[in-house]
């Protein structure tokens, strides 16, 4: 079993797609990768030597900023643009949408499950004149 920067990756995966596991790496970036080791993306996890998991893990530590650090700057970003009260800060402390999406529909995610109102509604039994 290969582990990269403290996550285990996924035995009979293709190390291509195994690599996106990782928080920060993408397809984009686990091709790079794969290419500055020199190992082919079709490979599987459990086929690969202690040589190549030991390659794969330099470059990811020295060059990619990945899970922690990574999930630590997003965060310290957020309170940044929460503590300095702009649009997005606002729409991050409010839980809503923050990219400019409709919220009048949609938007469920965000705003959690329906919650009913009191009159609301088609009226039943009220005869129109």
């Amino acid at each position: 079993m290969a582990r990269i920067i403290g996550v285990d990756l996924p035995k009979d995966k293709p190390i291509g797609i195994a690599l996106q596991n990782i928080y920060g790496i993408g397809d984009t970036s686990s091709q790079r990768i794969l290419a500055a080791t020199g190992i082919d993306p079709g490979i599987r996890v459990k086929e690969l030597s202690e040589e190549q998991v030991g390659q794969i893990r330099d470059v990811v530590g020295k060059q990619y900023k990945v899970e922690g650090d990574l999930r630590r700057e997003v965060q310290s970003n957020i309170k940044r643009l929460i503590e300095i009260s702009c649009y997005r800060g606002i729409r991050h402390r409010m839980r809503l949408p923050v990219h400019g999406q409709r919220t009048r529909t949609n938007a469920r995610t965000k705003r959690g499950s329906r919650q009913t109102v009191a009159g609301r509604g088609q009226r039943r039994g009220i005869a129109k004149k």
